[in-house]
């Protein structure tokens, strides 16, 4: 969960652009209760699912965690039981280092 839009395009472009994540759906004006510092609040939140392979989790969390505004964000793992192969394959493939191109010098 992000508390704003500009947060959650942030977190989303960095991931996809640093092939972190194939993919990230951003569900807006999701509206959370919870219990924090021993009283309940309410706060309007973004929140993103995040399309990738559990290879990449740690650098995924280390990703939000140096970007979010929050003390203690929400990053959960849930694992995929199946899915579209041609969809799964195409996670993995956006998410590979990708390859010099013939001829590109490396320094």
């Amino acid at each position: 969960m992000c508390g704003s839009e500009e947060e959650a395009g942030r977190v989303a472009r960095h991931l996809v652009e640093n092939r972190l994540a194939a993919c990230v759906g951003i569900t807006p004006r999701v509206r959370s209760l919870y219990r924090w510092q021993g009283k309940v609040e309410q706060a309007e939140e973004w929140a993103l699912t995040i399309k990738t392979h559990a290879a990449l989790y740690p650098e995924v969390e280390a990703a939000i965690r140096t970007i979010h505004s929050y003390e203690i964000p929400e990053i959960l793992a849930v694992p995929v039981a199946a899915g579209l192969p041609a969809y799964l394959d195409w996670i993995d493939a956006e998410t590979r280092p990708v390859a010099p191109e013939p001829g590109d010098v490396m320094g």
